[in-house]
């Protein structure tokens, strides 16, 4: 991997770098012809593997664009002269990482439990002192009831 300096005098220098990165991280093939076997005599292209693909991650993209570490790149990204240009690429990053958490289930769970969601009710407790007495007023709207059998009038 060919490592470039982060310094740069123009930020379309670097967000030229930042695209290099994500070209590298997908790897190189080339097509090999595959001979066919005793049934089928043809031959078919296979795409073999020069360099494996690679996971989009923020240290590789840090280390290949000439960061010492981790903490340096991350405030070049806060105070640097081409930050907007690093938000992006961290923006991409995290672009990547979404669409794959989409691939499973507990990957979605993650992702809306991250964007706010809660997968349990909430239970809001208050400080302040409520009144929780229920008042109950009964209202007669018929005859009394009956006090034992002998007064049922049938």
């Amino acid at each position: 991997m060919k490592i470039h300096a982060y310094h740069s005098k123009s930020a379309a220098v670097l967000a030229n770098r930042i695209e290099q990165y994500f070209k590298h991280i997908e790897g190189t093939s080339h097509l090999e012809q595959k001979p066919g076997n005793g049934k089928d005599p043809t031959s078919t292209a296979q795409k073999v593997w020069d360099r494996e693909p690679e996971s989009a991650t923020i240290a590789g993209m840090a280390l290949f664009l000439g960061f010492s570490s981790k903490l340096e790149f991350e405030a070049y990204e806060v105070s640097g002269k081409h930050a907007s240009v690093l938000k992006r690429g961290r923006l991409r990053l995290e672009a990547a990482y979404e669409s794959r958490l989409y691939q499973t289930p507990t990957g979605v769970i993650f992702a809306l439990k991250t964007l706010g969601w809660n997968d349990k009710p909430e239970v809001q407790k208050s400080n302040t002192k409520t009144n929780d007495t229920l008042k109950v007023e009964v209202v007669n709207t018929g005859p009394l009831p009956a006090g034992n059998e002998k007064e049922v009038v049938l």
